[in-house]
């Protein structure tokens, strides 16, 4: 059984973060940092299809909602950079030394 242990995670807008499952936080950053190894510059739509994938069946509730959580966690850390424009990208930050 999962430990009950939880994670409150960031977002870089300053808002208040979400108080999730560390273990589901964990499941959701390594489906991202897997899709980010093999995709390092990748849409905002792309990202949340291959995820909303990836996690099927491994999370119990939304994965979609877990994906954009653990996203912005990533992007306040700085370990993902968000480029603005049309389509919005998404990118591994090389100099992330956390």
């Amino acid at each position: 059984m999962p430990t009950e242990e939880r994670i409150l995670t960031l977002h870089p807008e300053g808002k208040a973060g979400k108080n999730i499952l560390r273990y589901k936080y964990e499941i959701t950053r390594e489906c991202l940092m897997g899709i980010f190894a093999e995709f390092p510059e990748i849409s905002h739509k792309d990202l949340t299809r291959l995820s909303k994938d990836r996690l099927s069946g491994k999370l119990e509730g939304n994965a979609g909602w877990y994906m954009e959580t653990v996203l912005l966690d990533l992007i306040a850390r700085g370990v993902i950079r968000k480029i603005e424009g049309k389509p919005v990208k998404l990118q591994f930050d090389n100099g992330f030394r956390g």
